[in-house]
């Protein structure tokens, strides 16, 4: 007969139990005092350097067995000797996840997890456009080619989980012109990490002025041969990036102001292709530019060649409220130089929407004056490095106003001889011009403006990069009978005027010698137009 399972005899394994127990305990806790975790280090390092291409030095060494790692107090990367002499990574710590039993019975170490701790990483490039990281995990000897194009990896790598934290970023060209870009809060996380396989991979950061930056996608296989040249894919996010901290440009550009973005990146390691959003506001495109007072947003595809640093831009449309264009074109990078080729394309876009737009471009109008109404065409080529940019082009308006400019008054003695009356605003039928903008100035050519309160004006002149006015125009005046039609300006159809000042301060001069020099024919005798002729010679040129 079976003894019955009392209370009693159910407890009797637990001291059993119990000393298993005890005995774990104690060696977890008198492991580490047997085994000298620096005795690692010779593997570590080797490992590492084996496996990046540069050396690699790890610091004292300390096995913790409850979180079953290994962490070393100091960690560096070295860069490579074309770019610095200073490392290329440098952290206060480095955390190496182990497998336990391996390393207790056979003191062998397997890794499983890398971390790095607040590291401290310098992205260099140089004027042909190579990375100082384009090195990291080159082979010594090639390998053959694969299918994709891409050098076989380093055999034999893997790791589940490769995290950094709290890193700094610093990206910058190895010229040392410019300010270098710095991200804070770097945080990287890629899961079963490997040379020869696609792995994800997440990462964040923090911009200067508040805002953020994330990724998340996945990358790979590495490009043995060339790490940029990895092939990625994923979703970009930029929250508030200030684009005079942030772009890879010549910071004398005067680019400025603040955008988000939202897109997505797919790269085979050769042709990096961009779709995605961008919304900008304040921005502001030239030195002499202010922050423009409406946001612009661009919805855009490139393709971009990661070996030449060259690409096309495919979409690009342009939107300013309900004010909508076309931007394509090319461009090239050679070293430190940016070069363009594009094209703007916009048809009846309204100049209600455009001229908050005019700051950023250091357009300046006539002091307490804003236009008004109607609609702007324009077709503008540019060409050329942008800090020697030249555009080239034409604009047309129609049907818009320019308050509180009243152009009559500028031309009293002129408008007089129409017999006009012109109010506190300029009303601007029609306004057409050939373009030419450059570094230098602004050219205007074909000038063609029908302001209906004067009549026509005809000219060509310059804006220069400090809006000093240059022009020499020629008005037709509305409303004149044809003895005098005949008598002013005979020989060029209308009156010469000269356009000085500034373009917040025009003046307007008619050409009197123009007028007197052998090209007044004769006179209508009698009436009020030979008394009008006479006051217009009399005028003071200063206007």
């Amino acid at each position: 007969m079976k003894p019955a399972l009392t209370h009693e005899y159910l407890l009797r394994p637990l001291p059993i139990a119990g000393m298993i127990v005890a005995v774990l305990i104690i060696v977890v806790i008198a492991f580490p005092l047997f085994v000298n975790a620096n005795n690692f280090r010779p593997e570590i390092e080797s490992n590492l350097t084996s496996t990046l291409g540069r050396p690699v030095q790890v610091g004292n060494l300390s096995l913790s067995v409850l979180s079953g790692s290994v962490e070393a107090d100091q960690f560096a990367i070295a860069d490579d000797p074309k770019f610095s002499n200073t490392p290329f990574i440098q952290a206060k710590s480095l955390q190496v996840g182990v497998e336990l039993l391996p390393l207790i019975f056979g003191k062998h170490l397997n890794v499983t997890e890398l971390r790095i701790d607040q590291p401290q990483i310098t992205l260099l490039h140089n004027r042909d456009g190579v990375w100082n990281f384009s090195s990291l995990g080159a082979q010594s000897a090639p390998q053959p080619a694969k299918a994709s194009g891409n050098m076989s990896a380093p055999p034999g790598v893997s790791v589940a989980k490769l995290e950094v934290s709290d890193g700094t970023v610093t990206l910058g060209p190895t010229t040392g012109q410019g300010k270098p870009i710095v991200y804070d809060k770097v945080d990287v996380s890629m899961r079963n990490f490997s040379f020869s396989s696609i792995f994800p991979v997440t990462v964040s950061a923090s911009l200067s002025g508040g805002g953020s930056l994330k990724i998340d996608g996945t990358a790979g296989p590495i490009n043995a041969t060339d790490a940029s040249l990895t092939p990625i894919q994923g979703k970009l996010t930029i929250n508030k990036l200030d684009l005079a901290q942030a772009a890879l440009i010549d910071p004398q550009l005067g680019i400025g102001g603040s955008a988000d973005f939202n897109g997505v990146v797919n790269s085979d390691g050769h042709i990096a292709k961009a779709t995605g959003t961008l919304k900008a506001t304040s921005l502001k495109l030239v030195p002499k530019g202010s922050p423009a007072s409406v946001p612009v947003q661009l919805v855009f595809a490139v393709e971009h060649d990661l070996k030449s640093q060259s690409g096309s831009l495919t979409q690009g449309d342009v939107t300013i409220g309900k004010a909508l264009a076309e931007l394509t074109g090319a461009y090239g990078m050679q070293g430190e130089t940016i070069s363009a080729h594009t094209k703007l394309r916009g048809q009846s876009m309204p100049v209600d929407d455009l001229t908050g737009m005019l700051p950023a471009f250091g357009v300046t109008l006539p002091t307490g004056s804003k236009l008004k109404g109607g609609t702007l065409s324009a077709q503008i080529d540019s060409n050329g490095p942008l800090n020697n940019l030249v555009s080239t082009g034409w604009v047309k308006m129609s049907n818009t106003s320019l308050d509180g400019f009243n152009l009559g008054s500028k031309l009293s003695a002129v408008s007089a001889l129409a017999g006009k009356q012109t109010g506190s605003n300029t009303t601007i039928q029609n306004l057409s011009s050939d373009v030419r903008n450059s570094p230098q100035g602004t050219w205007l050519d074909k000038i063609d403006v029908v302001v209906p309160s004067l009549g026509t004006v005809t000219g060509a002149g310059t804006i220069s990069p400090s809006n000093a006015l240059d022009f020499k125009l020629v008005a037709n005046l509305a409303g004149i009978g044809g003895g005098l039609t005949k008598v002013v300006g005979a020989g060029s159809g209308g009156i010469p005027i000269t356009v000085g000042g500034t373009t917040s301060n025009p003046t307007f001069t008619p050409d009197m010698k123009g007028m007197a020099s052998g090209k007044v024919k004769g006179l209508v005798n009698g009436g009020k137009s030979v008394g009008k002729i006479g006051g217009l010679l009399g005028k003071n040129k200063s206007n």
